[in-house]
């Protein structure tokens, strides 16, 4: 019972460190998977269940109505990848899909910003739970622009088609160059809504990295006082 005990405690005392890993699997997993149907049954669900236990701790109270909130929708999402193989054919399967996959991200985000606008100090936890925010914004993004691409494939120009494993990957990699400005031009949007959506994906990107420069150095100069 203390070796349990003192488990916890390591993962509450690491639990952005270790958000951070369980966001980065999911996103970037993919490079060590070339059979995306294996991705798609097998590593997508176990994806799921890392980051759903990398952002337990981050809620505090067990009687906190976030932290309900945060434990019912994480079965919802859990679930959700494990029944593509047999619903992949039903659209609406996939609408559902992103949906609550945007609206569980943006609550991960939401709560890590509450972290990050407290005041205090500069230490590993807020360098840590600095990476997840961009790390979250980028999971928003994507499946934001996945139920767009669900709805209408060619939402898009330059996207793998060929599984939902690949059009997931292509997103990632999408919003990871949206964000940092880069835009090589091989995947771009093919419709209005989706060429504003990805303005305004650019423009959170840039908008969290000024907000962010600021909350640290305003937690630097705390530290200086």
């Amino acid at each position: 019972m203390d070796k349990v005990n003192k488990a916890i405690n390591a993962l509450q005392k690491h639990k952005y460190e270790f958000l951070l890993f369980a966001l980065a699997q999911h996103l970037f997993v993919g490079i060590f998977i070339t059979d995306l149907d294996f991705y798609t049954r097998v590593i997508w669900p176990v994806n799921m269940l890392v980051l759903g236990f990398g952002s337990i701790f981050m809620f505090t109270g067990k009687h906190s109505w976030r932290h309900w909130f945060r434990n019912i929708h994480f079965i919802i999402v859990l679930l959700l990848p494990i029944g593509i193989p047999f619903f992949k054919d039903i659209p609406w399967y996939f609408t559902l899909l992103n949906i609550n996959y945007v609206i569980f991200f943006s609550f991960l985000f939401l709560e890590l910003l509450r972290f990050l606008l407290k005041p205090g100090y500069i230490n590993t936890d807020i360098i840590s739970a600095s990476v997840c925010g961009y790390f979250l914004l980028i999971e928003i993004s994507v499946f934001m622009l996945q139920y767009f691409m669900y709805q209408n494939p060619q939402s898009f120009k330059g996207i793998d088609t060929s599984s939902s494993a690949a059009i997931y990957t292509d997103l990632v990699y999408f919003c990871s160059i949206t964000f940092t400005s880069i835009g090589f031009g091989d995947i771009t949007p093919n419709n209005h809504v989706t060429k504003l959506i990805t303005s305004f994906i650019g423009i959170a990107g840039q908008f969290y990295s000024v907000i962010l420069v600021g909350i640290l150095l305003s937690k630097f100069s705390n530290k200086a006082d």
